[in-house]
């Protein structure tokens, strides 16, 4: 095993948001291991929580999450820039597009130790050819790149080995949330005190989701079941936690929320911080999604006790046990999503029931303290800094501080 300790590592996403919310536990763990962390993507309303746990943030003026060719093509040296004036020990990024063009820009700056996890390939099964063929050639090129290669979903995994990336780089990470924040809480209190925050009647059945307000959550199917439930069982209450995300092309609009608010059982509460705290007013938690690699909310949902109605498409199938832990339904059928959720709110011992084994399934495979381990070991796997590398750092760290 190799020592970390005074190791600097960089991680690259798009947005500090994805730093903070996403990856923050795990960058607190790698500091407490010792690493010198550091983050850099785009900066936003996040970096100050960033910094308040000890990560330095590197502003990126070219890391977009939006389509932006002009900006990615920019990125690269951008990325292959800082990584020589840094000199870090290990490059950490995350796909999709700082997976492409980070590794290149890692390998091309000479950082000796370069890791990527695939949260999901850009490209589903269920794709056209088309689509998969550009998204797995350039997965495929980036893969050269790199040392190891961690994958959420085991379907990532197979699919990049049939296409020749070597099995000795490949890591199966998993996904995990903390099971400590995230657990159930089945006090009467602690559901009076979600439903005030949610501001929905204490008898409602409560329908939940958690997510970026983008078409590709499912929305469209969302809300067309609940229109149909107004008719079904008017005692279902929807509730949407989630920020808008203007800057992805298929963002829902302004007069998007206003028409399903105007449905009457469609509650938005925007943006929140405490999503602990609101899981115990839901009693069903639905993601009909088109596109997941491993999905975090789910996982909190399923951590905190509830029964899951999911998209049977990759990555949600490893989160829901149908039958047992939720239901999985079909892709973009409002029939079928409409009918899973009339079922459950309308059996409560059967909620209970797939609740407490969503819990026991989360226990077992969604603790994050796995992921952070398996990253760890990963990190010990690369080839250490040589005399040359860790020379040219020092040097480079005078010349800043003179």
């Amino acid at each position: 095993m190799t020592d970390l300790a005074g190791r600097r590592l960089v991680h690259v996403t798009t947005s500090d948001i994805s730093l903070a919310l996403l990856l923050g536990p795990q960058l607190r763990a790698f500091a407490d291991a010792g690493l010198e962390v550091i983050g850099a993507s785009a900066p936003g309303p996040f970096v100050d929580q960033l910094t308040g746990w000890g990560i330095t943030h590197v502003p990126l003026g070219h890391a977009t999450r939006s389509v932006s060719p002009g900006h990615d093509l920019l990125a690269l040296p951008e990325l292959e820039r800082l990584f020589r004036r840094l000199r870090p020990d290990i490059v950490h990024t995350h796909n999709p597009k700082p997976g492409l063009y980070g590794r290149m820009a890692a390998r091309a700056a000479g950082v000796p130790g370069i890791v990527n996890t695939v949260h999901g390939l850009y490209a589903a099964p269920e794709d056209p050819l088309g689509r998969k063929a550009v998204v797995y050639a350039l997965e495929r090129m980036a893969a050269v790149c790199s040392h190891v290669e961690l994958y959420q979903n085991p379907d990532d995994l197979a699919v990049m080995r049939r296409l020749g990336v070597p099995a000795a780089k490949q890591v199966l990470l998993g996904n995990g949330v903390d099971l400590q924040r995230f657990a159930p809480r089945r006090s009467g209190a602690d559901r009076a005190r979600a439903r005030a925050a949610l501001g929905v009647d204490p008898d409602a059945v409560v329908v939940g989701t958690v997510g970026r307000l983008v078409w590709q959550k499912g929305f469209r199917e969302l809300f067309e079941a609940a229109r149909h439930m107004r008719s079904i069982r008017t005692e279902v209450v929807f509730v949407v936690v989630g920020p808008e995300d203007q800057a992805k092309g298929d963002a829902l609009t302004p007069d998007d929320l206003a028409a399903a608010s105007a449905l009457g059982n469609v509650v938005f509460t925007g943006h929140r911080d405490d999503v602990e705290e609101l899981y115990p007013g839901f009693d069903v938690f639905v993601l009909p999604s088109y596109r997941e690699g491993f999905p975090r909310s789910a996982m909190e949902a399923a951590a905190s006790g509830l029964p899951v109605i999911a998209t049977d498409i990759r990555g949600c199938r490893q989160v829901v046990e149908s039958g047992s832990s939720g239901l999985l339904v079909p892709l973009h059928d409002v029939g079928a999503l409409t009918m899973a959720i009339a079922e459950l709110a309308g059996d409560e011992q059967r909620r209970s029931i797939m609740g407490i084994r969503a819990r026991q399934k989360a226990e077992a495979e969604f603790d994050d303290r796995a992921i952070i381990r398996t990253t760890l070991s990963a990190y010990e796997t690369l080839p250490g800094p040589t005399t040359a590398w860790t020379t040219a750092r020092i040097r480079s760290s005078e010349a800043e501080s003179s």
